[in-house]
């Protein structure tokens, strides 16, 4: 089965693929799997979990910026950092970041498999040792960096800070102390960039599979969650 015909039979969340304000509305075939077969634009190299409109209205590439999330409970103004990183050196940046919310986490897998309009699951696991949780991260890492239906988020309540590698592949940290994340980002070779524009803040189409689905329910076991 093709790369195209995997991502349309098997993604449960598309922004308008072949939709009437779609990008790919007035693509042959062949052209359609051509743009989505396309992972590298210049040095960056995306996952297979996602892949950006046909007209490219963002084109991928590595870099953060600093942002803020308004809590609607508190009204606070939360600060924020957003990273895209290189697919070949992702995984390795998600774990540096994870060793600085001390040795003992709560994780938060969600899951938009066999979802529709953004709906999503979440399933929560507290207490669980930094070690271990890195172990069964790395055990996985295929799926987290490739199911485009899969995010998972490492927190630690008490400090507070927050890791999320989310179901786009871009590496969102939340807290009031969050330079310590940016210090591991540029220990990354990143770069800040005031200006860049993420994948989200496009038109795109992730992808999933029956396979990841299945992988996503072993992680899931693993790390003690109830469905």
């Amino acid at each position: 089965m093709s790369y195209l015909q995997r991502l349309i039979k098997s993604t449960t969340r598309d922004q308008g693929t072949r939709g009437p304000s779609s990008s790919f509305s007035n693509l042959s075939e062949q052209d359609l799997e051509t743009h989505l077969r396309i992972s590298r634009y210049g040095s960056f190299t995306l996952t297979n979990a996602i892949r950006p409109s046909y007209n490219l209205d963002v084109v991928p590439s590595a870099g953060y910026r600093f942002d803020s999330f308004q809590d609607k409970q508190t009204g606070a103004e939360i600060p924020v950092l957003i990273a895209a990183q290189s697919s070949q050196r992702l995984m390795d940046l998600f774990i540096d970041l994870i060793d600085q919310l001390g040795s003992e986490v709560d994780v938060v897998l969600e899951s938009s498999h066999k979802k529709h309009g953004g709906e999503h699951d979440d399933m929560y696991r507290e207490g669980i040792e930094v070690p271990i949780l890195k172990s069964i991260l790395y055990d996985h890492e295929d799926m987290l960096t490739n199911d485009g239906c899969t995010g998972i988020a490492i927190l630690n309540p008490k400090l507070p800070l927050e890791v999320q590698f989310d179901e786009h592949k871009l590496l969102v940290m939340y807290g009031q102390d969050i330079e310590v994340f940016e210090t591991v980002l540029q220990e990354h070779g990143l770069d800040r960039r005031d200006e860049i524009k993420f994948i989200t803040e496009a038109e795109h189409v992730h992808s999933s599979s029956e396979e990841y689905h299945s992988l996503f329910q072993e992680l899931r076991y693993q790390l003690g969650m109830e469905e």
